[in-house]
Order: C-alpha cells, then structure tokens, then sequence
C-alpha cells in the first residue's frame, strides 16, 4: 500500500499545486474624474452621452456619478454597481427616470459591461429603453470609452463616447 501512495500522491499534488498558481487578473481601475472629448466620440443623432462622469471603484462595487445637460437643465444620475450580479436601482436623469442595472466584467478584467432597462414618461406615456455600455480604458490610463448599443422607443442606436481623464 505504501508503495501505491508514494505512485499515486505525486499525481493527486501536481494539479492541485498548479492550480493553486492561476488566479483571475484584477479588473482594471476606471476611479476619477473623465470630461466627455466631443471630437474623438460618436454620438449620433440622440446624443445622449453624459458631459462629465465620476467613478469611485472598489473591489466589490463601482459608484458612478453621471453630470447631463437636456434642454438647458443640468441633472446627475448617481448609481453604485455592485460585482455580484445583483440588480441597481436609480432615479434621475430624463425626466426623473428609473434605471435598472447590472454590472459585469470580462474574464480578463479589461472590459465591464453594463446592462440597463430605463423607464420613463414622454407626454404621459410610458416608454423603455434597454441596452448595454461596454467601459473600456486606454492602456495609459487617460482615455475611458463608453460603447453603447441601445434599443427604444425611436429604434435602435449605438454610440461611442470617449473620456479625457481630468
């Protein structure tokens, strides 16, 4: 029996022991202040992208402040994603707004995708708009990217916003 063991514990241990090296790659950090650069952004004809946006990120949790101008009146829309999965709930924006939302990162923490359902009233009627932003930061660290793909009451849209890093 002892020779059994002494064959068969090396190959038990070699795995586990390899194994025990591979650890998930920490997700990148989007934390400061970022100013929306107009001229390097896609926006399209909604043009819905926010002016300024900051990002405070945790471990566990990033907490997104978003500044907007429609029509002449400054709003912000503050929500705190949790990594979990678990779904956020906001208030603000266009037209006092409800947001739902997820956060969710990429296996090789480079990327965070965001998936949202916002209902809203236009004229007394009920609407929704689904889509998600992908968040991806340039490798110095300087330029944030918001991709988003969208559908609505007015069809479907994509757009690209970039951030300088204030």
């Amino acid at each position: 029996m002892n020779i059994i063991l002494k064959k068969v514990l090396p190959l038990l241990l070699a795995p586990a022991i390899l194994l025990s090296f591979t650890t998930k790659p920490a997700p990148i950090n989007f934390s400061g202040q970022w100013k929306l650069n107009e001229s390097k952004s896609e926006l399209g004809e909604f043009r819905f992208a926010p002016s300024s946006i900051k990002v405070d990120q945790k471990a566990d949790a990033i907490t997104v402040s978003r500044e907007s101008n429609f029509n002449g009146q400054a709003n912000t829309r503050t929500e705190t994603l949790t990594f979990d999965g678990k779904v956020t709930e906001s208030t603000g924006g266009f037209g006092n707004s409800k947001r739902k939302s997820t956060a969710k990162w990429s296996d090789d923490g480079k990327t965070m995708t965001v998936s949202y359902t916002v209902n809203f009233d236009i004229n007394g009627e009920a609407s929704e708009l689904k889509g998600t932003e992908t968040w991806t930061l340039s490798d110095d660290g300087k330029t944030f990217t918001l991709q988003t793909k969208g559908a609505g009451p007015q069809g479907d849209f994509t757009t690209k916003a970039v951030y300088d890093k204030q």
